[in-house]
């Protein structure tokens, strides 16, 4: 059981056997801190660029990992960042932890995030700004298990040496108060033990995690990363939406990626090419939506969805858009409209008392995703399927039971009216509008049709362009040259936590080795 605690903000999470992953958040309003912008010479509006330009580098997309790539490669190449939204900085609705959760509801075009409705009727949000989704979360920073990372195949001592890297910009402890007291206590009176106060680590038992709002309540997202960069090497474009992959077909086996044409915000027209030379490369970290979306568009992707929309195939790739992640879908736009407004409508006395969210780990059920139109702008159409493997809905039940104990606690009790049974707190979240699904309105709702009714997200996607389907173990894409992608899409499991420390970590782990490749060998000096 993890919890990352704040003095204004509490995440808990569980890692006991059956897999299940708790969350609960604490606000408290009238906070008001603003974080002082850096002076990033490199950071520029895409309609100040060139219409063509070269580079050793082009990243395509400037969040959670391709900020800290981006500084990484910065130090030895060139390179160029494209970012399709702008700078968090200067915005309180994302710098301020008093603000957490306007950023989410802002639906304006130029918002911080883009909301879009599951195929499965969950409502949820796509980044869009620089620093990703580490600049819209709730803050909680916390390592994979070394297991995790071994499994990946990760070099653990460059894995160490980058989360470090990366704590010392963005990482902090968080002060307790009475209610993640209460519920850390409550965690080790029902059994979750070992007690291991504050770690970064991901292990058994109960802790105190991290957290990426300092004590003055500033996030430090991943952008704050893009400090470490060389401004010599680096461009960052803002408002740069791409829209498709260059290649090269003629004349080779395979075909090579070569550039990119992406639009500023006047829909004006640039590309950026590849510099010549045998190592620079075209690194797409746009996450578990984005990546693959870019890929089909591109002409890497199933071949029917391709030629549906009238996209020459560069390669026939039919494992993009499977995601790792109840079938009705009650997507009318009036449904939609309404659970928005309610949402959107919550009184903030809401916010005032505690959540208690399971995350389920893994999971075992997958989703799938698919263009809806050859605009990069617009969502694809994503399909999670939660709960459609038994496995899943039982790690959901086996996490509610665990709740209902913690409820029950002894340190727990004053924060509940002693009358109000579990099953009472139950029935009254299950009207919570969190999704668009019919409800089972029964007056003993079962805690399988809790965790159906209740289905929501937080954001914690993954896959689409899994490793040993889509990329090879250093993150290229197969079937194709110089391209690879290094994202949160290329996970086939979660860290089965909070997975921005890891997707960060991963930026730098990877800008690190394909540095090192840059270097020339023994043979090549010789020579």
């Amino acid at each position: 059981m993890e919890l990352a605690f704040h003095e204004r903000m509490a995440a808990l999470g569980c890692c006991k056997f059956f897999g299940a992953f708790l969350v609960g958040f604490l606000f408290f309003h009238g906070f008001c801190a603003s974080e002082k912008a850096p002076n990033y010479s490199f950071l520029q509006n895409a309609t100040s660029a060139p219409t063509i330009s070269y580079y050793d580098y082009i990243i395509v997309g400037g969040g959670t990992t391709g900020c800290p790539l981006a500084a990484t490669l910065s130090q030895n190449a060139s390179v160029l960042m494209l970012e399709r939204g702008g700078s968090p900085y200067g915005n309180p609705n994302i710098t301020n932890l008093d603000s957490f959760g306007a950023a989410l509801s802002d639906q304006s075009p130029y918002s911080p995030s883009q909301r879009f409705i599951s195929e499965d009727g969950v409502i949820n949000a796509r980044a869009r700004v620089l620093g990703g989704g580490s600049c819209l979360n709730a803050g909680f920073y916390t390592r994979a298990a070394t297991d995790y990372a071994r499994a990946a195949g990760w070099d653990g001592g460059l894995v160490n040496e980058s989360y470090q890297w990366v704590e010392q910009k963005v990482a902090f402890q968080p002060q307790i108060g009475q209610w993640q007291t209460a519920v850390r206590d409550g965690l080790v009176e029902v059994g979750v033990v070992p007690n291991n106060g504050f770690t970064y680590d991901h292990i058994y038992g109960t802790k105190v995690g991290g957290t990426i709002f300092d004590q003055d309540g500033n996030r430090h997202s991943a952008a704050d990363l893009l400090e470490y960069a060389n401004p010599s090497g680096l461009t960052v474009l803002l408002y740069a939406t791409v829209h498709r992959i260059l290649f090269r077909t003629r004349g080779h086996p395979r075909p090579v990626a070569h550039g990119v044409v992406f639009r500023d915000a006047a829909g004006v027209k640039h590309k950026a090419y590849l510099k010549n030379g045998p190592r620079n490369e075209i690194i797409v970290s746009a996450g578990a939506l984005g990546s693959p979306q870019l890929l089909m568009l591109s002409g890497v992707g199933p071949v029917d969805q391709l030629k549906a929309h009238n996209i020459t195939v560069v390669l026939d790739q039919p494992m993009i858009g499977q995601l790792s992640t109840v079938p009705p879908k009650q997507r009318t736009p009036e449904a939609i409209a309404k659970a928005i407004e309610l949402m959107d409508n919550l009184d903030e006395q809401a916010f005032r008392g505690g959540f208690i969210l399971e995350k389920i780990m893994g999971p075992t059920s997958t989703g799938h995703l698919e263009l809806v139109t050859r605009n990069p702008k617009d969502n694809p159409s994503v399909t999670f399927n939660y709960f459609k493997e038994p496995v899943d809905l039982q790690r959901c039940v086996d996490g509610i039971s665990l709740i209902e104990k913690v409820i029950d606690s002894k340190p727990f009790s004053k924060f509940k009216y002693e009358n109000m049974p579990v099953q009472q707190l139950l029935n009254m979240t299950a009207n919570a509008p969190v999704n668009l699904l019919p409800k089972h309105y029964n007056s003993t709702l079962s805690p399988e049709d809790f965790c159906k009714d209740t289905v929501m997200t937080i954001w914690h996607y993954h896959g689409g362009c899994q490793v040993g389907k889509v990329v090879d173990d250093n993150y290229r894409v197969t079937g194709v040259d110089t391209l690879r992608v290094i994202d949160g899409s290329t996970f086939n499991m979660s860290p089965g936590t909070n997975p921005q420390a890891t997707l960060m970590m991963l930026g730098r782990y990877m800008g690190v080795k394909i540095l090192s490749e840059r270097l020339p060998t023994a043979d090549e000096q010789s020579n």
